[in-house]
Order: C-alpha cells, then sequence, then structure tokens
C-alpha cells in the first residue's frame, strides 16, 4: 500500500502561545536544490527538481525546512522494490500534517531506480508526506500517477542497505508494521515492535 499522509506546522516556545501556520500553504522551492537525509545507515543526498513535480517539490521542500523527517521511519523495504517513509514518530505531529493532502502533479519523469517519489492511494489528490525510494526501475508506477521528485546522486548504496527483513506492512498481508498503529503510537510502536528500522536521524537542505 503506497500510503499517505500531510500538511500543516506549529511554532511555539514556552513564552509564546501555540501558532499555526496556514496548511494550505507551501513555500516556493528552488528551481533545482538538495536535500540531504543523515540516515542511521550514512548519508543519501537527493536532487530535487521543481519543474518534475512543482507541487509536490513545494510541498516537500516546506516539510524538510520544518523538520517533519527527522526521526523518521523507513518501515516499508521491500526488496528490489521501494523503500517507504514520512510518517513523522509524534503522533500529534502526523495528525496535524495529516490534514491538507496536495494536488496531483502530472507524471514528467519516470520511476527509476533511485527516484524519490510520493506515495499516495488510489484516490486522486491524495499525496502528503509519504514519500518511497524506488529501488529498482518501476516504470509501471508511472502510469498509475506516481510523480518523481528528485534522483538519488549520492548514497544509493545506503538507500540498499536499509533494513528490509520486517517485509510488507501488515494491512498488506505481510509480518511488517501496521500503519495505523504508527498513527496512532508514532515511534514508541515501532521501537518495540520493530526495532531494527532504519531511519532518518535529519533532513536538510543544502
Amino acid at each position: 500500500m503506497l500510503a499517505a499522509a500531510c500538511l500543516a506546522a506549529v511554532g511555539c516556545s514556552s513564552s509564546e502561545p501555540e501558532k499555526k501556520v496556514d496548511v494550505t500553504k507551501n513555500d516556493k522551492a528552488p528551481d533545482v536544490f538538495k536535500v540531504n537525509f543523515d540516515t542511521s545507515k550514512g548519508t543519501v543526498i537527493v536532487e530535487v527538481h521543481r519543474d518534475w513535480a512543482p507541487n509536490g517539490v513545494d510541498h516537500f521542500y516546506t516539510l524538510v525546512k520544518t523538520g517533519f523527517y527527522d526521526g523518521s521511519r523507513f518501515y516499508r523495504v521491500l526488496r528490489d522494490f521501494v523503500a517507504q517513509f514520512g510518517m513523522n514518530g509524534d503522533p500529534r505531529t502526523n495528525q496535524m500534517w495529516a490534514s491538507a493532502p496536495i494536488p496531483d502533479d502530472p507524471v514528467r519523469q519516470s520511476n527509476v531506480r533511485g527516484t524519490l517519489t510520493y506515495a499516495a492511494s488510489s484516490m486522486p489528490n491524495s499525496r502528503s508526506t509519504q514519500l518511497f525510494f524506488n529501488l529498482r526501475t518501476n516504470a509501471m508506477l508511472d502510469t498509475k500517477g506516481f510523480a518523481p521528485i528528485g534522483q538519488v546522486t549520492e548514497g544509493m548504496d545506503v538507500v540498499d542497505s536499509f533494513f528490509n527483513s520486517y517485509g510488507e506492512t501488515s494491512v498488506s498481508g505481510g509480518a511488517g508494521p501496521d500503519p495505523t498503529q504508527i498513527e496512532t503510537q508514532g515511534n514508541q510502536y515501532l521501537e518495540a515492535h520493530f526495532p531494527r528500522l532504519d531511519f532518518v536521524k535529519k533532513a536538510t537542505v543544502q
């Protein structure tokens, strides 16, 4: 299941009231930029192209800048298929960002090995925060509306090394994590039941 999750942000401090950002607005991303994923297995650098999928790229740029992906587990890693991540480890944060899916983008690039693409349901405009790295060329996803946003330029060997023995998610008949439990319990659930999952330590725009 190539699932979805979404967009909202909160800024606060001990001396200020909670500030909510308009979840319908994303920062406009540069035409081309790189994102550094510092992961539990090493560094992965992705070159992101706004003209590949403007809606998706602006959203991704905003998410990275807020720190949304920091601590996110690669909870669905299927050998020779995809490595999926993008659910925040704090259920409250995940819930906030799960309220504003973004419009679809036309597919302008193929899902070749090493591309980074949003996960989505079969419903229109269902992309939000979840992404996957293509571990092989998955051209069949092109016709299903999965629009890549970037390409790994460094560290594909790191992506290939992410722990994959838990297999498919439980909702798809496997023994892997249950996305619903991740949504409600966050990383606490994953650490207790799937402790070997690799994860993003920190994602930053270069």
